[in-house]
């Protein structure tokens, strides 16, 4: 075994790394092995290590922390869901088998976990390496099949972990990358996904996770009305210890931190559910009177003056009495 393995050959045989070995990873010996490709540090990231055996999963978390990683972890296939809906890793390095069932299962729900998320009109921008003993080809084949980016069988070399999760990142991140925006808008109602902020006309919302996931699942359903049942299942995951009553009290705590910043949002429909209303339209501007595009003709003279005929005939000489014409003088 070469001096950068952590041997693992199966759970019977696991080697769990002692606190020394921890130290010497963290010191200026070996850290110069995990920390071999720190050139490659540069991108900033988050890790969920999916792992039941403490020993790999600390000498894991070292070796990411020593690269710059956040690092979160999780001992089971529920507390990974879990870890997963909270923290929305970029990356997920996922043991095969634990204790609450395989890893083939766990990434299958963290895919359609991502997915509801997006609403279906985003490309999945998780990466999920698996980390396991099982070696055989067609395990290999299945864990690739399943949705997962990469595929490391123990035992596995710290650098060799550290240039896998920096190939996956760069082909998750080119993906997502192509995803134009991640705000979410409704009205005045603001949700960047990138940065886990929400702004009312301008002002921002403090919410906690569960606010912020109910809220999400509701913008990206933006003129739908969701059924309770619809929201304890993409928001919950239908978690057994989760009462009916949550999502009536989770709409509360959402609308009273909405509604103090404007008009109400969050609309009930009942019997059915909730979702949001119809953002009011902009107010109308009156609008300047237009002068007419042709100007109009000027009217015509209305009293023209007439025009020129003949001299009219001579009338009779009021003196005489006698009518006047041509040939005739006019007596005085």
């Amino acid at each position: 075994m070469r001096g950068d393995e952590f041997s693992v050959r199966g759970r019977p045989s696991c080697h769990q790394a002692d606190p020394g070995s921890l130290k010497e990873l963290q010191g200026s010996g070996r850290a110069r092995v995990a920390g071999g490709l720190r050139i490659l540090v540069g991108m900033e990231a988050t890790v969920l290590i999916v792992e039941d055996e403490p020993g790999i999963a600390d000498v894991l978390r070292i070796t990411l922390k020593y690269n710059g990683f956040t690092v979160h972890s999780a001992a089971t296939g529920r507390a990974a869901v879990a870890a997963a809906r909270e923290h929305r890793p970029d990356l997920v390095l996922l043991d095969v088998m634990l204790p609450d069932g395989n890893g083939w299962e766990v990434c299958r729900a963290l895919r359609e976990q991502r997915a509801a998320e997006a609403g279906g009109d985003a490309e999945d921008d998780l990466g999920i390496i698996f980390v396991t003993a099982r070696d055989a080809p067609r395990d290999v084949v299945a864990g690739l099949a399943l949705g997962g980016d990469d595929y490391i069988t123990k035992p596995f070399g710290v650098d060799e972990v550290v240039a896998r999760v920096h190939a996956v990142l760069r082909r998750t991140r080119r993906r997502a990358d192509r995803v134009a925006d991640r705000t979410l808008r409704h009205g005045d109602l603001e949700m960047d996904e990138a940065t886990y902020t929400v702004r009312r006309a301008g002002r921002p919302v403090e919410l906690t996770p569960t606010e912020y996931n109910l809220l999400r699942h509701l913008l990206r359903n933006a003129g739908r009305i969701l059924t309770k049942e619809q929201l304890l299942q993409h928001v919950w995951q239908y978690e057994t210890a989760v009462s009916s009553t949550v999502v009536e009290t989770y709409i509360s705590y959402l609308r009273r931190k909405l509604d103090r910043l404007g008009p109400p949002l969050i609309e009930t429909r009942r019997g059915i559910g909730y979702g949001l209303r119809a953002p009011a339209p902009p107010p109308r501007q009156p609008q300047a009177e237009r002068a007419p595009d042709v100007m109009p003709e000027p009217d015509p003279d209305p009293d023209p003056d007439p025009a020129p005929g003949p001299d009219p005939a001579p009338g009779p000489d009021p003196a005489s009495g006698s009518p006047a014409g041509p040939g005739r003088p006019v007596e005085r």
